[in-house]
């Protein structure tokens, strides 16, 4: 009862924080929705963030704090430089005597949007007002007791800062981010100071220029004070193109100005779905989703130039906007079809950006973890493949021919070994020759220094997520004419049967003699996060990890009925062991329905195989099931880690009724449509999806058209819906167990090999 009425309070907290209007819901526009506080408390890992930011923006701010429940503020935000991680820079503001580097003070009466920020700290004594720009930002401080100086510290923890009072205030100011990156900034106050000067020992000193660790710079405004605006830019390249961008975004020192440009911003880009019908929450959880979609990558684009970590060097952009910032092993499933159905032309820069990373980088390896710092080939598998493949066969403008061989050389050339960056090794000789990556026998000391000391070889993780890049490659190849490599990477993403078990009927590790390991769990064999057979999941999660062809698994299955029986199994497995004990050993397992987890990206398209088997009416109870239960209106409506878009683009294409399950494949499988009425604006028309009778108790399809002709499949071509289409779904309270049924109806997999 205790930990319900905790739960019930902070709901409530949240809720009254909603950065939405008092006005009517027929009053609100999609930015009204948006809940940046959804999943400020993580189930077990990392929260979200209330991020403050225009859509895929360099600037990116929020609270500086660890989670929700976090009692002091670590001073307040300058910018974000890397997703959920690293910040640069740090402001603080006090009315004491006690000056330090930075100032962790109280927070009360918070309200974040999208696009600006208000909190009042110290005990309700300041008052802080904050409205970004896409690379520059403007605080407003008022101090509700005036009687008192007030002072800000401006804090870099590697760099430099520099004051200059000639005319108007200004500071400026670095910080290294990476041996060869800074970041840069300029700001401006709209109010005279009494004192400036380096702090040192708690007192402000009369030099003007500081450098070093915890460079800190402070600012005193007297007595009387009531209201201080600071506003300033940032920049990748120098403190000038800082001021650039400031004075490019800003023409004064209004928060309200700034925050209203930006809640148009907002809007024009969530204005993109519109829907009718559902419920309030269903919309919020519908538009916060679609705003975590653009928290990165981020634009480096600064008056057509932009600096690459790749190669430390400053680049013109040639009119194609640079991003980075992307952990694609969570984002090609869903995150980058998304944009490549609303926003394609986005896309195709991305792509071009990530072209550009492995040339810059020298080895013309394609990127699997661009990060601001350069690519840190975090997780397993090259999955930037996934996203050139889906986006050629969507009909995107992308260089096939580089994109190939970049695809190619990153993953022949650089070792598969997860967490890694180095040329090939033992592992991958191994791969070549036998079609998938060995387990390590108990007791048995690894040989492959590539191989991470905590990440392990994830053996069954890594072939399958190989086999389902080479059929990637094939696809690549098979969009440019290239029969023969198309047929031999199609041959390659067969490697899966390589660690099939056909007794159990899960993907097994096998050691190096082709033995699979005996006694195996597949519950909990693999030790921490299951990292020495499969990776952060466990067997019952990539038992279902072949993406490109679930008509081969089902027949490695026994057939359609068997996999049907496997998936209920999936769903109704118990844990096997108490909670506290599960999670020890599986932390990224949360959001659990039996051994299905939805909070970690290699369990998205779980719900939706049932379409290929036969009953696609088990895919739209899942569907709902999982919306219902793991994504919600309140600080723990998260189920995992959002990492910036990763589970929220499958929440936003769930919730319109459709889902991408195989990027490479121009087609998307129908569930069950949270809305009644779904306008989605395509660069080429609308697709307009109207499902009638619509409803939590109606979410089951009794029949379907699409532009006026019967539609008796659970699956749609990317070239149905690219020029606009009407799909009408006549919803009912009980499945009809025959509407998409058919095999013939099933969705696309690999030819049979």
């Amino acid at each position: 009862m205790q930990l319900k009425s905790l739960l019930s309070t902070l709901t409530i907290g949240v809720c009254c924080l909603v950065a939405v209007s008092c006005s009517t819901p027929a009053d609100k526009e999609p930015v009204d929705y948006v809940n940046p506080y959804i999943g400020n408390i993580s189930h077990l890992l990392v929260p979200t963030f209330a991020t403050i930011q225009l859509p895929n923006s360099l600037m990116r701010i929020y609270p500086t704090r660890s989670d929700y429940t976090t009692e002091m503020l670590d001073g307040l935000p300058v910018v974000v430089t890397n997703h959920r991680e690293r910040s640069a820079f740090r402001l603080s503001v006090t009315q004491g005597t006690e000056l330090r580097p930075i100032i962790p003070v109280t927070w009360d009466q918070e309200r974040i949007t999208p696009y600006d920020y208000h909190v009042e700290v110290a005990d309700n004594t300041i008052g802080v007002s904050l409205a970004v720009a896409p690379q520059s930002a403007v605080y407003e401080f008022e101090f509700l007791d005036p009687s008192k100086p007030a002072t800000l510290v401006f804090y870099s923890e590697r760099g430099e800062v520099n004051a200059d009072g000639k005319e108007q205030l200004s500071l400026t100011g670095s910080q290294r981010l990476s041996r060869n990156m800074n970041i840069y900034f300029a700001g401006e106050f709209d109010t005279t100071p009494e004192a400036c000067g380096v702090l040192r020992g708690g007192q402000i000193s009369s030099d003007l220029r500081t450098e070093g660790r915890a460079a800190s710079m402070a600012v005193r405004f007297p007595a009387g004070t009531k209201k201080v605006s600071l506003r300033y830019g940032i920049s990748l390249i120098s403190t000038e193109q800082a001021t650039a961008n400031l004075h490019r975004e800003q023409q004064g020192f209004s928060v309200a100005a700034v925050a209203k440009a930006g809640r148009k911003a907002w809007n024009d880009k969530l204005s993109a779905i519109r829907v009718e019908g559902g419920s309030d929450d269903q919309k919020t959880v519908l538009y916060t989703s679609f705003y975590r979609t653009m928290e990165r990558p981020v634009c480096l684009s600064e008056d057509g130039r932009y600096f690459s970590a790749f190669d430390g060097q400053v680049h013109n952009d040639d009119g194609h906007p640079f991003y980075t910032d992307d952990w694609i092993w969570d984002t090609y499933r869903a995150a980058h079809p998304l944009r490549a159905l609303l926003r394609p032309t986005e896309e195709e820069d991305i792509i071009e950006s990530y072209l550009r990373m492995a040339e810059q980088m020298g080895t013309k390896w394609m990127p699997t973890f661009p990060e601001m710092t350069g690519d840190t080939r975090r997780m397993n598998s090259n999955h930037g493949v996934a996203m050139v493949a889906d986006a050629l066969w969507k009909g995107l403008s992308v260089d096939a021919d580089r994109a190939f061989d970049y695809c190619r050389r990153g993953i022949e050339e650089k070792t598969l070994a997860p967490w890694n960056g180095a040329p090939a090794g033992w592992i991958d000789d191994f791969y070549r020759r036998r079609g998938y990556i060995p387990a390590l026998r108990e007791g048995e000391e690894e040989t492959d220094p590539n191989v991470h000391g905590f990440e392990r070889r994830q053996p069954i993780a890594v072939t399958l997520g190989t086999a389902y890049d080479e059929w990637c490659l094939s696809r690549i190849a098979d969009f440019r004419g290239d029969k023969e490599n198309a047929a031999k990477y199609l041959r390659l993403s067969y490697n899966y049967r390589n660690v099939w078990n056909p007794d159990t009927h899960f993907f097994h590790p096998k050691d190096s003699t082709g033995a699979f390991l005996p006694d195996f769990d597949y519950r909990f064999g693999g030790g921490l996060g299951a990292r020495e057979a499969y990776d952060e999941n466990n067997g019952w999660t990539y038992r279902w990890d072949v993406q490109h062809n679930f008509r081969d698994l089902a027949r490695l299955m026994g057939g359609r009925e068997a996999l049907v029986r496997n998936l209920d199994r999936t769903f109704a497995e118990p844990m096997g062991r108490g909670k506290r004990e599960f999670y020890e050993q599986l932390p990224d397992q949360t959001g659990n329905i039996g051994q299905f987890t939805m909070a970690n990206e290699p369990s998205l398209h779980i719900p939706y195989i049932y379409n290929y088997a036969g009953a696609p009416w088990k895919t739209q109870k899942r569907i709902r099931q999982c919306l219902g239960t793991w994504f919600r209106n309140d600080v723990m409506g998260i189920p995992g880690d959002e990492d910036g878009g990763g589970l929220t683009s499958f929440a936003v294409f769930s919730s319109l009724g459709f889902y991408p399950v195989t990027p490479g494949f121009p087609a998307y499988n129908i569930g069950s449509p949270l809305f009644s009425d779904i306008r989605i604006a395509l660069p080429g028309g609308t697709f307009h999806i109207i499902a009638r009778n619509c409803s939590d108790e109606n979410k089951y399809i009794q029949s379907a058209t699409l532009n006026g002709q019967p539609w008796d499949k659970p699956w749609f071509s990317h070239d149905d819906i690219r020029d606009g289409a009407t799909l009408i779904l006549e919803m009912g309270p009980r499945p009809n167990k025959t509407w998409g049924a058919a095999e013939t109806a099933a969705p696309p997999s690999a030819d049979p090999y």
